[in-house]
């Protein structure tokens, strides 16, 4: 016998619901999905209508400003309408020109330092010379001792002839085997070596022998100068000097400063003085010319002042340029520099002058002639600092400005200079600077 399976009536009916109910969710959540879809459209629709709104005033308002534009136009004649439009273009194009000039300063600060030391070591590339520097004293060395008394002649009429007919002082007790030549002119102590050389060969040694002697060698030494000062202008393309100033500048050849050739000197400064100046777009012939005759005072023999002022004196009794003459008045900051030109000279003698193994001088010397300065300046009353710069060429003071009034600060630097000049013997000249200054300070609450 089958049996049917027992269904219950309220079962099935709770399953039919649910079914329903599951139904109606699903179509409830997808009418919302569907609503919120169409509220963000009329929002992007609002949103659109508004920038539309915006457009529209603005496109009104341009429209307008064009109409007032026009009408202000139209009432200009063609000159006045051209000269409107070009101040409009220029305002525009000098907006730009601007932000292009800011921003090439900023390349440039970035890029500067890096250039100047490129373009200053290619320079002392070019200055680098084939001659050397020599150390010398003016000393003649003696076979025996024997030959000092020759020197010397009967009651001492030799030396007193030889020392009359060069301007030297001769020295023969100081080192055995050899005479000392002193002179503050190199050129006379050369000659003298010269003479007393010859002397000692030939042995006739009598006033009318060296009077003889010496007079020739002056003659030789003369040529001598005159070639090397034509060697040295030729050697950096200068053609057309007087022939009395290559002759002093021949002097150079038996001049040395802190024992540095003045040829080797001046010959190295002019070729890094000429490099710098094709780089810099610089007057070449001025900077050549300048670096050469920079020196030049240092070799005016008879004239008193420093080199600086006996260098312009005679290039001006040569009526070189006038840029030139400021090269040479210019190139240790004794006046403000007034072109690029003297300023070039200037880098150009720092570099050979201070390069390492180009000049010499006792460092022991050199430190104690600084504190000497120093402590002179010290020595006055009123005096609360003392500074010796620039290898001793300067001395910078400080007063205390309760002590020294303003009005005998200038003294103060003029007897200080003084003291120096007449307790020291030094290169060049010093220069005294006295600086009087007052400071007041207080505190806001």
């Amino acid at each position: 016998m089958n049996r049917v399976p027992y269904s219950d009536p309220a079962s099935g009916a709770s399953n039919q619901a649910n079914e329903l109910l599951k139904a109606a969710k699903e179509e409830l959540a997808q009418i919302k999905s569907q609503s919120q879809i169409i509220q963000k459209q009329n929002d992007d629709i609002h949103h659109d209508r508004e920038a539309l709104d915006r457009a529209r005033e603005q496109l009104s308002k341009d429209r307008q400003e064009l109409i007032d534009k026009l009408a202000k136009i139209s009432s200009l004649t063609k000159d006045e309408a051209k000269k409107e439009l070009l101040e409009a273009v220029d305002k525009e194009l000098n907006e730009e020109i601007a932000k292009k000039i800011r921003g090439a300063g900023q390349r440039v600060k970035q890029d500067s330092d890096k250039l100047a030391r490129e373009i200053l070591t290619d320079a002392m590339r070019h200055g680098v010379t084939e001659m050397t520097a020599e150390y010398t004293i003016s000393t003649v060395k003696l076979t025996d001792d024997g030959a000092k008394g020759q020197i010397i002649g009967q009651g001492g009429r030799n030396i007193r002839t030889f020392e009359r007919a060069t301007g030297v002082d001769v020295d023969l007790d100081e080192t055995p085997g050899e005479v000392r030549l002193s002179s503050f002119d190199s050129v006379r102590r050369e000659i003298a070596r010269i003479s007393l050389e010859k002397l000692l060969r030939d042995g006739r040694i009598q006033p009318s022998r060296i009077e003889e002697i010496v007079l020739k060698t002056k003659e030789e030494v003369e040529k001598i100068m005159l070639e090397e000062g034509k060697k040295l202008a030729e050697a950096v393309k200068v053609f057309s000097l007087p022939t009395e100033l290559l002759q002093i500048l021949g002097r150079f050849k038996y001049r040395f400063s802190y024992g540095q050739s003045m040829i080797l000197h001046t010959l190295e400064e002019t070729k890094i003085g000429i490099a710098l100046a094709h780089e810099l777009k610089a007057d070449v012939d001025t900077v050549r010319l300048g670096c050469l005759l920079h020196d030049i005072g240092k070799v005016v023999a008879d004239e008193e002042g420093s080199h600086i002022e006996l260098g312009v004196k005679l290039l001006k009794k040569f009526e070189l340029p006038d840029k030139v003459i400021n090269c040479v008045a210019e190139h240790h900051e004794d006046q403000p520099f007034s072109s690029v030109e003297s300023v070039i000279v200037y880098i150009s003698d720092a570099i050979s002058g201070g390069r390492p193994g180009a000049r010499y001088e006792d460092y022991e010397a050199y430190a104690a002639r600084l504190k000497k300065l120093e402590s002179l300046a010290m020595s006055f009353a009123g005096v609360q600092e003392a500074f010796a710069i620039q290898a001793g060429r300067e001395v910078r003071v400080i007063v205390k400005p309760e002590e020294v009034t303003d009005a005998s600060v200038t003294r103060l630097a003029h007897d200080i200079a003084k003291k120096i000049e007449a307790e020291m013997t030094y290169p060049g000249t010093v220069t005294v600077n006295a600086i009087r200054e007052i400071r007041a300070s207080d505190v806001a609450h």
